[in-house]
């Protein structure tokens, strides 16, 4: 472990049940109405792979996204410390790219971060068990930043299992869970695994399903009431 003490006053740290299910959607909206809320909110997006190149740098586009929705300045460097070319895993993009990631990097940058500002939300890459460095995970990176996991889920067949097994992982640690969201990443139309599924999420994990976000959908202030 790369332990270093952290300690925020308040703020969530979101992961997904996979990758493509809509954190940095659903992180920005979060942002976004707390900013609208009067709230001091932080964003950080530890690392990020499939960064396109400009102008011989890197951009990370998540990472941007959830800076213009909490409106702050802080560098990018801090918000986004660790980014990749390659559309990978993290750990396999950066071995790939010549790469070694120190977890102590992006805890210096959280820690910065979250005395700068009231509220903060991480967003990961991918699920909580994704490796950042060997033998250190986002679940890892979670537990250290003492911040409570918000899930953000998908509505088809196959996500009771992959959220079941994420809350499972999470609770063995030991580790807070905020709430659940379930997220139309797409506009498809609600199917029977889809009306049923939240219901026995919610049943089987005892973690609340905070709200299920229709296909772009712009209101978060009721999953937001529930976070405060």
């Amino acid at each position: 472990m790369f332990g270093l003490g952290l300690t925020v006053k308040k703020g969530i740290f979101i992961t997904g049940t996979d990758t493509g299910v809509g954190k940095t959607y659903v992180a920005a909206g979060i942002a976004e109405q707390l900013r609208q809320d009067g709230v001091d909110v932080g964003v950080m997006k530890p690392a990020e792979t499939g960064c396109a190149a400009r102008a011989g740098k890197l951009v990370p586009r998540d990472a941007k996204r959830l800076i213009k929705a909490a409106g702050v300045t802080d560098s990018l460097e801090l918000v986004n410390p660790v980014r990749m070319r390659k559309p990978l895993a993290l750990l396999v993009a950066a071995a790939m790219e010549g790469l070694r990631i120190d977890p102590r990097d992006i805890q210096n940058a959280f820690q910065t971060l979250a005395s700068r500002h009231e509220y903060m939300i991480v967003e990961g890459a991918g699920g909580i068990m994704v490796p950042i460095a060997p033998g250190y995970s986002f679940l890892d990176l979670a537990q250290e930043m003492g911040l409570p996991v918000l899930i953000v889920a998908r509505p088809s067949l196959g996500t009771i299992n992959h959220t079941l097994l994420t809350v499972k992982a999470l609770k063995d640690r030991g580790l807070a869970i905020a709430g659940i969201v379930i997220n139309y990443a797409d506009d498809r139309r609600p199917g029977l695994a889809e009306k049923t599924s939240p219901a026995v999420i919610e049943e089987i994990s005892g973690v609340k399903v905070l709200g299920t976000m229709r296909h772009a959908s712009r209101s978060f202030s009721s999953i937001v009431a529930f976070l405060s």
